[in-house]
């Protein structure tokens, strides 16, 4: 196992910051706002031929409001998960009390920990981290993380660290070396669940993964982050992506929401399948089916996931069916699950669902199968006339996973009509047993061997035709 590094602190002393540049990515969201951080964020980076895993936190205020509360349950779960806890702080704002409690909490817990003074650019290092000692967990390393200085050192010591950790008796041998290009992945199926806010999205992750991996509150908008959840279920490894619930644009005017509504689109497109959460109490709403769109717009295989269907009477579940077929009809071929996350009802339905529907979207075709499927397809419904000729559809092959891109070739292509193109999507779907993905058809038109020959006939014939009328005159 690669070595977990946790990154601590109080709120705005630039975790997430450090974070993006470990990780060399953008995965976290930073801004100058404290708080931003709510759930533990995984990423995975490598220092040389160094691989490790490192753990975004939300920051410790101290305070036990339930925000709060469930905050610091994140941060002691990523403390007690990690190898090495690098404690920051703000070393232009000094020692706090804060930071002196976070310390003692790590001492008496027996955590192996770090301090790493942040935002020391500009400032005299030695006179600026001196307070810092007195926290009692070893030298200070120095770093500015929103420009990247003092990384390097710091990694060389959190490397040395780690060696050390692991050479003592009951440790775990060297830290792995080599090339880590496979750890730039994440494991299995990634599964984006998307939705509006407090549709259950951060609910249902947990009742998926068994324990409080994400806040789940019923506060509107705790998530803000794209959080990446690496775990396997029945020999099957997957990494569910919870993300920020997405308004009405119109409503959407906190920048930090504003960042949160493109992770949520940049999830849809890391992802291979998603899971769209509805709220079966809030009703189906232009929202959903927004998202929705940008899902299809996207390729995704699609499983749909019904909320709060528990708390329901008999009327306003059949209300819901209505709305659910009027609304959601374009959306026949991906599975429909009425669940509560709250409860576990046919949650354990769902990832069968998604391995289905990835199974779906990543299907290989053969062209001669295509072929034959695109001739019975013909047999039984013939493409209409155009200008008293008939469409000619030759043969198909596949173009894409992902969804599934099927070709087909043939002349007067770009005459078929929308209704033959929707007949043809559905029997291919139908017969290729697709469930749960969108199915894209291209069509190209071969280009005609005698097109522009006419002239040159005719052109032919009117020389012949002038010999033909001078050998006449002549006799």
């Amino acid at each position: 196992m690669i070595p977990v590094i946790a990154l601590v602190g109080r709120p705005n002393v630039g975790k997430s910051t450090l974070f993006n540049q470990l990780t060399r990515s953008r995965d976290a969201l930073v801004a100058d706002l404290p708080g931003l951080t709510r759930d533990r964020q995984y990423g995975i980076g490598r220092a040389g031929g160094f691989p490790y895993m490192v753990v975004d936190t939300g920051g410790l205020s101290g305070e036990d409001e339930t925000m709060d509360a469930a905050m610091a349950r994140q941060t002691r779960q990523a403390i007690a998960e990690a190898d090495l806890v690098l404690l920051m702080v703000d070393a232009r704002a000094g020692l706090t009390a804060l930071d002196d409690s976070i310390a003692r909490g790590l001492r008496s817990d027996g955590v192996h920990a770090l301090v790493v003074a942040n935002k020391t650019d500009g400032l005299d290092i030695d006179s600026a981290t001196a307070e810092f000692h007195t926290l009692g967990l070893g030298p200070i390393l120095p770093i500015a993380a929103a420009h990247g200085r003092g990384i390097t050192v710091l990694m060389q010591r959190v490397r040395e660290e780690l060696e050390l950790q692991r050479a003592e008796p009951g440790g775990e041998g060297p830290v792995p070396e080599g090339e880590a290009e496979a750890l730039d992945r994440w494991p299995g199926i990634r599964v984006a669940v998307i939705g509006r806010p407090n549709a259950g999205k951060s609910t249902l992750i947990n009742r998926l993964l068994g324990e409080e991996r994400v806040l789940a509150t019923p506060i509107a908008g705790t998530t803000r982050d794209s959080i990446f959840v690496p775990f396997s279920r029945d020999g099957q490894d997957y990494t569910l992506i919870d993300t920020a619930g997405v308004r009405r644009r119109a409503r959407v005017h906190d920048t930090v929401e504003k960042f949160s509504v493109i992770k949520t689109l940049k999830a849809i497109e890391a992802a291979h399948v998603v899971i769209m959460v509805l709220d079966a109490q809030a009703g189906i709403a232009d929202q959903d089916a927004h998202l929705l769109g940008m899902a299809l717009e996207a390729g995704r295989a699609l499983v749909l996931a019904v909320n709060k269907w528990d708390g329901l009477d008999r009327d306003a579940r059949e209300m819901v069916r209505r709305d659910l077929e009027r609304r959601l009809g374009f959306l026949r071929f991906a599975r429909l699950r009425l669940i509560s996350a709250l409860h576990g009802t046919n949650v354990g339905h769902l990832l069968e669902d998604v391995r289905e529907a990835y199974a779906s979207a990543f299907v290989e075709l053969s062209t001669p199968q295509l072929s034959r499927l695109l001739e019975s397809a013909v047999a039984e419904h013939q493409p209409p006339l155009v200008g008293h000729r008939r469409i000619k559809l030759r043969y198909a092959h596949q173009g894409g996973q992902n969804p599934p891109v099927i070709v087909i070739h043939g002349n007067q292509t770009e005459a078929l009509p929308a209704s033959y193109k929707r007949f043809l999507e559905n029997f291919f779907r139908t017969h290729l047993g697709l469930v749960g993905t969108p199915l894209r058809l291209e069509f190209r038109t071969g280009r005609n061997p005698f097109a522009g020959r006419r002239n040159v006939l005719t052109e032919r014939q009117r020389r012949k035709r002038k010999r033909m009328l001078r050998h006449v005159k002549g006799r």
